[in-house]
């Protein structure tokens, strides 16, 4: 048994391979190897033929072996044919690659096995002992190895450490998943109504949205705040409403204190503003702004009077 290694650039028609060595030492009888490939030009991982045909002796058969790693080819599949002639064969491998790598590139090297029943050889065995050594006493032929069973632990021990593995492992799940109480932080108590609409107005003061040529954000932000706070104060949604509903939804309550009359021209005001886009100036932010902390104080401190009458009444 020998092997030929055999290689060839993508690109190039063919090459001659020589082999490089027998079992027993001495040279191969002269061969010829030729490859190619087809195409000689392909896509990335579009497959191509890589074909060798190798020119021998009859007596010769040549094997390719599947490949192991080609480095940037993919091994696809083989064929092989043999033709027999007057004084030699040819045998035609067909090696279907892929390639995964731009650039020009070396087909990979492939190895071959040569079967030759000339290059047969044989050896006798014969025995160390001398020539009369069975004229003597007591003689026994060498004896195959023997498995002698030894006593261990070493299975006892495995199980015991798995079982303490599986215990330990078991009491950690559980320490993990055992019930916790849970802690339900309480609320902290909202700040009276009044209150949080003064600091809404307070903030949107300190911004001076007017002095930087903010003014339709000014009507925006204030618009909200006050909507918010008598939707709040009064029990209806009034951001959502329109101005007429939401009128019509503060004229249908009991509103003590609540300037009626401005606060209709404030909400036509910031109709005219939201939606013809006006640019009110900074006199008439401020009066705005004012407005709104009128409606607060002015509301808050009738409500408190109601209840104040209500309980004096009672």
């Amino acid at each position: 048994m020998v092997r030929l290694v055999s290689s060839a650039a993508l690109l190039l028609a063919g090459l001659l391979v020589m082999p490089v060595g027998a079992a027993d030492g001495g040279v191969l009888p002269p061969m010829r190897v030729q490859s190619r490939v087809n195409p000689t030009q392909a896509k990335l991982g579009e497959p191509f033929v890589f074909e060798i045909v190798v020119t021998h002796d009859k007596s010769q058969r040549y094997e390719l072996p599947t490949p192991g790693d080609l480095g940037a080819f993919d091994y696809v599949t083989q064929s092989r044919e043999r033709v027999d002639g007057a004084d030699s064969s040819t045998t035609t491998f067909q090696v279907t690659l892929q390639a995964f790598e731009l650039g020009k590139q070396r087909v990979p090297t492939l190895e071959f096995e040569l079967s030759d029943p000339n290059g047969t050889v044989e050896i006798e065995i014969v025995s160390s002992l001398p020539a009369d050594a069975d004229k003597g006493a007591d003689l026994y032929d060498v004896r195959k190895p023997e498995e002698l069973p030894v006593r261990t632990w070493r299975l006892v021990w495995a199980v015991l450490i798995g079982l303490a593995i599986a215990l330990l492992a078991y009491g950690v799940m559980r320490y993990l998943r055992r019930p916790r109480p849970v802690v339900v932080e309480p609320e902290k108590p909202k700040a009276p109504l009044h209150v949080r609409a003064t600091q809404a107005l307070d903030a949107l003061a300190a911004q001076n949205l007017p002095g930087q040529g903010r003014s339709r954000e000014f009507y925006f932000r204030l618009s909200e705040i006050v909507r918010s706070y008598l939707g709040e104060r009064y029990d209806f949604e009034a951001l959502e409403s329109t101005t007429p509903e939401l009128l019509e939804a503060l004229r249908a309550r009991h509103t003590p204190g609540l300037p009626m009359a401005d606060l209709t021209a404030f909400a036509n005001e910031s109709d005219f503003v939201r939606y013809a886009k006006a640019a009110p100036g900074p006199d008439a932010c401020k009066a705005a702004l004012e407005l709104g902390y009128r409606i607060v104080h002015l509301t808050t401190v009738g409500q408190a009077g109601t209840a104040a009458g209500g309980a004096n009444d009672a």
